[in-house]
């Protein structure tokens, strides 16, 4: 479990992004998108917005992806799982980097073929708590023609990331602008952030 903890931690501080493709097991994932796609058959999922609290904005221009909240609450076995890795690996960030972070919220991700996220920063003007943006992905057997990918605004360099199942994504939420290009297949992950605060 640290030698995916490490590998995200080391190419963050590399490149300002981490990557680490194992960061899920394939088993874990599948559970997750079996779980994902339950729920949006039950039509639970909400359409997603943009802002917190009273300045939530609904605008399909801007992104028009689908969203459903993880919570403790549900005590699903899967999400919990998943939960445990989140805090472990926020035990191991706060020991090795002191990185302060108190708490955590992560949601499902759905994109239909032919959704997308226009171009934005993950923190908010008026509330600095998330720290960190995490995307698990839930993908198998992705290709490149199946588009969607992570476009992170890197210090002038644009870096694109598939989303292949497995693979984690770590950057800081008030740094790095970021996108989600026009999908051609749909697209599924665990989106979130880590928090202090």
């Amino acid at each position: 479990m640290e030698n995916s903890f490490e590998t995200l931690i080391a190419s963050y501080i590399e490149n300002n992004v981490g990557i680490a493709n194992h960061f899920i097991s394939d088993e874990l994932a599948n559970h997750l998108k079996e779980n994902l796609l339950s729920l949006n058959e039950k039509h639970l999922l909400l359409t997603a917005g943009t802002g917190n609290a009273d300045k939530l904005i609904h605008n399909t221009a801007i992104r028009n992806d689908v969203i459903y909240w993880l919570d403790k609450k549900h005590n699903n076995q899967y999400e919990n799982e998943f939960f445990e890795k989140i805090e472990a690996f926020i035990s191991y960030l706060n020991q090795e980097c002191f990185a302060g972070i108190t708490d955590y919220e992560f949601h499902y991700s759905l994109y239909e073929k032919g959704s997308f996220y226009r171009k934005h920063l993950d923190q908010f003007q008026d509330n600095t708590s998330r720290q960190f943006s995490m995307i698990s992905y839930l993908n198998a057997d992705w290709n490149i023609e199946d588009g969607g990918e992570l476009l992170i605004h890197n210090e002038g360099k644009n870096q694109k990331i598939a989303p292949t199942q497995g693979k984690t994504v770590f950057f800081k939420s008030n740094e790095l602008a970021h996108e989600v290009l026009v999908t051609n297949e749909r697209r599924m992950s665990v989106t979130g952030w880590l928090k202090r605060g």
